[in-house]
């Protein structure tokens, strides 16, 4: 796997992943930057919750599951010094679907953070993981799954 990244302009970076993908990273505006991208550490979170989600939903499709719509909502909490590492990261899965198993949905995740999930592996190095979970079915969404 490799990657590139490559200042644009002040504490403004372009980066390449391997498959040919970009991303703008920017710096937060008191060090410089001009918001213009996600901070690194927020892909860092976002890259959690890709990791994660995808694993489910290949476990949970391989159940047979009728999932419609998968949501990871994640917060963290940073280190207040440097390295100012993530100390704590709570996951919420919203799962929508049609009769969904809720045991077999709570065993998808459990075999994310447990043994497939690449980046929890790496984060709960530093960081206490926990998770919840809401279960919808196909056409109720729950009034407080945040827009991003």
């Amino acid at each position: 796997m490799k990657s590139r990244v490559k200042l644009v302009e002040g504490m403004t970076f372009m980066a390449e992943s391997g498959s040919g993908h970009a991303v703008v990273l920017d710096a937060s505006p008191d060090i410089g930057g001009r918001n213009l991208g996600p901070r690194p550490m927020e892909m860092l979170l976002m890259g959690l919750g890709g990791c994660t989600s995808i694993d489910v939903m290949l476990i949970l499709r391989k159940s047979r599951e009728q999932v419609t719509d998968c949501v990871v909502e994640l917060e963290a909490e940073r280190a207040p010094t440097d390295p100012k590492v993530f100390t704590s990261i709570h996951l919420r899965y919203v799962v929508t679907g049609r009769g969904l198993d809720r045991n077999k949905v709570e065993r998808a995740i459990k075999l994310s953070e447990e043994k497939y999930c690449s980046a929890t592996a790496m984060l709960s190095g530093t960081a206490t993981i926990t998770h919840s979970l809401d279960l919808v079915e196909d056409g109720a969404v729950p009034a407080d799954v945040a827009a991003v």
